[in-house]
């Protein structure tokens, strides 16, 4: 595996404006969102809704994807994506969730999920997950992918490409009438191949008019998924696949999680609509 040195803590840059034009989600200014009492099927309205905000999320995120190069600063991605997102009438999802400071993740390496983007600068050989999520129209959504920054070893590049299969693989299992838990059963026998750990503690969700419904998404094979899979459902799948344990450190910023031994990760997450044959992804550029 590669031998760069462990991830710190870099500086933060001042928040990031919106116009005052942009509707914001209920929860900004807030300390929690308001726990979401709707139902986990949407109406046609919302899912077109939904393809929107879907859409604006995966441009922005592809947006601050073209910027992935060594000397670059999470901070700048960050700005990309916000900018993005702004221009395009869309409110950054994360900005202000829970008090989290930034309009995107930017996890790498180790690090599992939830990374604030700072003066960290990319080095040669990380991997670099962006995690973007857009608000408009009243509705989220949610993606995020794992790129490679300039010559990454072996080990780092088959475990992002596994990972995106593995989100592949879980869309495609995702038909009415099974449990949810038939999604983590598929990530986690196909990461098992590989002596992958799966991480259990951070899950998928139901996304609609929330960010997050309540509805969970285990990506291993989880007894108490039972919940019976809808069409017209909205969630999100995110499989985080790593290299060694799935268990996990926090840094004290309350956001940041860290593989426990240190070795790398990797995440792809889309939001998906369930039809009536199997899954409609909505966060395509």
């Amino acid at each position: 595996m590669s031998g760069q040195s462990l991830l710190v803590p870099g500086e933060l840059s001042p928040a990031r404006s919106v116009p005052g034009n942009i509707r914001r989600p209920e929860y900004v200014g807030k300390p929690a969102p308001t726990p979401y009492t709707g139902p986990e099927v949407q109406s046609a309205e919302t899912i077109e809704a939904m393809r929107i905000a879907g859409r604006i999320a995966a441009q922005a995120m592809e947006e601050a994807a073209k910027h992935i190069a060594p000397g670059v600063t999470t901070d700048e991605l960050d700005r990309v994506a916000h900018e993005y997102m702004c221009d395009h009438g869309a409110y950054p999802s994360t900005l202000g969730y829970r008090g989290f400071p930034k309009s995107l993740c930017s996890s790498l390496n180790e690090v599992i999920c939830h990374g604030i983007p700072d003066s960290t600068v990319l080095r040669d050989g990380d991997i670099v997950n962006l995690d973007v999520t857009a608000y408009i129209g009243g509705v989220h959504g949610d993606n995020n992918a794992t790129y490679l920054c300039g010559e990454v070893d072996e080990e780092s590049r088959l475990l992002v490409e596994r990972t995106r299969e593995a989100l592949n693989r879980a869309i495609k299992a995702v038909k009415p009438g099974r449990q949810i838990n038939i999604i983590g059963r598929v990530i986690e026998s196909y990461a098992k191949r590989f002596g992958y750990g799966v991480v259990r503690d951070f899950t998928g969700h139901g996304i609609n008019s929330s960010f997050h419904s309540g509805l969970i998404v285990p990506h291993y094979d989880s007894p108490h998924a039972t919940t019976v899979i809808e069409p017209g459902m909205t969630f999100t799948i995110e499989p985080m696949l790593t290299l060694g344990t799935h268990e996990y450190d926090m840094w004290e910023d309350g956001w940041t999680v860290v593989t426990k031994d240190r070795k790398r990760t990797a995440q792809f997450e889309h939001t998906l609509v369930v039809t009536d044959s199997g899954a409609e992804i909505l966060t395509l550029p």
